[in-house]
């Protein structure tokens, strides 16, 4: 069922949460809940399933996390909550902004499991009791085969990207998870778009649920000014490295197409003398966490990495998104800028583009707008109809 009621929210206080979340939410820095946050939190602590709709950036892991830790049983050590992932950066960044959220309530325990990590490791986690779990799908199934998770005393299930998830093949891993919770279980599906398989996980497994669609509205659409800085192949180093000794932006991504040219560009730009590491595929995914830990904590300004980064990253401050490779799908561009201009704030987007690459970048262009644009290359530079220089912001 659609959302019924008119949420005029505009304060955290406003929603009765508990001294602990309040002062946490206020350590983290956020003065007012975003829209989803608005609409979400109470319906969650009604107890409704809700089917959500919402774009990326806009504070949906706070929506369902502050929920999850204001009914959690604390002198319970079952596993009550759990949020499901579908990659392993998502998952991290969801149990460090849980683990956030939960700093002032003493005996909550939260457990991160993913592939790639040790099993051994995470049997020391589950040794804790730990109430909330986040996990990708195979690994808290292989762990469920294992006899070592139990779901019955499940009260909330969300599943983040829903949409993401079932499109990468978890469809029967995420049945499987949802069937062994209890049958009256609260299920929360978050997704940035939606599709058959979604549509049938909720047809099947929620309650009347209500259907949120949180639009990027102004307040909380990313800030993202986008440039294109016409270039030849050549020449895009010398292009990126003028960006870089501008000295402007302190926190900077760069995209790269192929593990090769990230690898090949990291090591460029060490040796013009710039603190720079990259995460790929190839890269054991003990060393991605590494890295990316480094990177949230400011060790190194600059991250460069393929796709494997665009989604379920989320590092509040990053000022500048460089698409040193333009993306081969339009999806993946909207990814990629989507990591800056976060939580309010402003952030830059620069893609360095060939003379070949202009059809590329005018369908992309074509993609973010979601109608025909009337754009031209003229004198290296992508123009609007009326000849000035094409600057989009969203």
């Amino acid at each position: 069922m659609a959302e019924t009621e008119n949420m005029t929210i505009t304060s955290f206080d406003e929603m009765d949460l508990s001294k602990e979340i309040l002062r946490a939410v206020k350590d983290m820095g956020f003065t007012e809940p975003s829209t989803v946050q608005a609409r979400t939190i109470p319906l969650m602590m009604s107890g409704a399933d809700i089917n959500a709709i919402a774009p990326t950036g806009t504070g949906k892991t706070c929506a369902f996390g502050i929920p999850m830790l204001e009914y959690v049983q604390l002198k319970d050590s079952r596993v009550q909550e759990v949020v499901l992932a579908p990659t392993r950066e998502l998952a991290l960044q969801i149990g460090d902004e849980l683990t956030r959220l939960a700093k002032y309530i003493t005996g909550c325990r939260i457990a991160v499991l993913y592939g790639g990590q040790p099993i051994t490791k995470q049997l020391n986690q589950l040794k804790r009791k730990p109430q909330i779990i986040i996990a990708t799908p195979g690994r808290l199934l292989d762990h469920m085969q294992r006899g070592n998770i139990y779901l019955d005393a499940v009260h909330t299930m969300v599943l983040d990207e829903a949409d993401e998830m079932l499109n990468m093949g978890f469809v029967k891993d995420v049945t499987r998870i949802i069937e062994a919770t209890p049958v009256d279980r609260q299920l929360v599906l978050f997704s940035a778009t939606t599709n058959q398989d979604v549509l049938t996980i909720a047809w099947k497994y929620q309650h009347e649920p209500v259907e949120i669609t949180v639009e990027a509205t102004k307040k909380d659409r990313p800030q993202i000014a986008q440039y294109v800085i016409a270039t030849e192949q050549n020449q895009k180093i010398d292009h990126l490295l003028y960006l870089l000794d501008a000295d402007v932006y302190q926190r900077i991504m760069i995209f790269c197409n192929t593990k090769f040219m990230t690898d090949r560009l990291t090591s460029r730009l060490k040796k013009e003398g710039y603190q720079a590491e990259c995460i790929h595929g190839d890269i054991r995914q003990s060393q991605r966490n590494e890295t990316m830990s480094g990177f949230r904590k400011g060790k190194f300004p600059i991250l460069i990495a393929t796709d494997v980064a665009a989604r379920g990253i989320d590092v509040d401050d990053v000022e500048a998104v460089i698409n040193f490779d333009l993306p081969p799908e339009n999806e993946y561009y909207l990814h990629r800028i989507g990591r800056t201009g976060r939580a309010h704030k402003h952030g830059v987007s620069f893609s360095l583009v060939t003379f070949q690459e202009s059809v590329r970048m005018d369908e992309i262009l074509r993609y973010m707008i979601a109608k025909p644009l009337p754009l031209h290359f003229e004198d290296g530079v992508l123009r609007n109809q009326d000849g000035t220089a094409f600057f989009e912001h969203i």
